[in-house]
């Protein structure tokens, strides 16, 4: 799978489920966008964004700018179905130095992503909630 991953992938669709009520988060508005890049030499840039995300003028729009973000860097490996990036760097820094794991399934030119039950440090409240991710492979445009 890690030859597989190799190049740059946008992000088609980002959901969050609830695990405690089943129910789904709009976490990332409905047209969020981003890339994750994946490097020959085991290099993994993630960067995702919400919907409708204006420059902020102030400290509160800044504060709310970051619940609508995940960015991390780092070196990744696979194992079976998943990549593991040990983080360098990150929007939120209890991420550094943790590793994440992603279960992949890749399906032609789509990468299906989901993470493990976790507490999101920008939304569900400190609840347990998991993130679904949907891939497409980038073009050369």
């Amino acid at each position: 799978m890690r030859q597989n991953l190799i190049g740059t992938w946008e992000l088609v669709s980002y959901k969050v489920e609830e695990k405690e009520t089943g129910n789904f988060i709009n976490a990332m508005g409905p047209a969020p966008r981003g890339r994750v890049v994946f490097t020959p030499d085991g290099w993994v840039a993630f960067n995702l964004e919400g919907s409708n995300r204006l420059a902020a003028t102030t400290d509160a729009d800044r504060s709310q700018l970051m619940k609508t973000l995940v960015a991390y860097i780092g070196r990744y490996r696979v194992e079976g179905d998943q990549w593991i990036t040990s983080v360098q760097t990150a929007w939120a820094p209890e991420w550094v130095g943790t590793e994440q794991r992603r279960t992949v399934t890749l399906n032609g030119e789509y990468a299906d992503v989901i993470t493990p039950w976790r507490k999101m440090p920008n939304w569900a409240a400190g609840r347990l909630s998991r993130s679904i991710i949907r891939f497409r492979r980038a073009g050369n445009a």
